[in-house]
């Protein structure tokens, strides 16, 4: 994985094309890029985020920011009940519960 600007990229190796492509993924819009080295990779990374910073500033529009680490959940109110009352049961307030619940899911 690498970032710049707080982009983060996940990359790939094409052993056909035999060329590194990477694309950033914390954002909802589409960022790719490729390179045959890892310095070939990095400027190319840097390159088209500032591109696509630069697209986004020439139509007027504000570009996807990484993700802010804030997340909005839709339960039902029996769930919301359920959640609450498991944070309370373990002793710690909602927030870190359910982030070391997920952080244990995506593990």
């Amino acid at each position: 994985m690498m970032q710049y600007k707080g982009y983060l990229s996940h990359i790939e190796f094409d052993d056909e094309a035999n060329i590194f492509h990477g694309e950033v993924i914390n954002i909802r819009d589409v960022i790719t890029f490729q390179g045959s080295s890892v310095d070939e990779l990095k400027k190319a990374l840097e390159e088209s985020v500032e591109d696509y910073l630069a697209f986004c500033t020439e139509r007027g529009e504000e570009p996807n920011l990484p993700f802010s680490g804030q997340l909005t959940l839709k339960l039902s109110p029996e769930q919301h009940r359920k959640i609450i009352l498991a944070a309370e049961n373990s002793g710690k307030d909602i927030n870190s519960w359910v982030s070391e619940v997920l952080a244990q899911a995506v593990h």
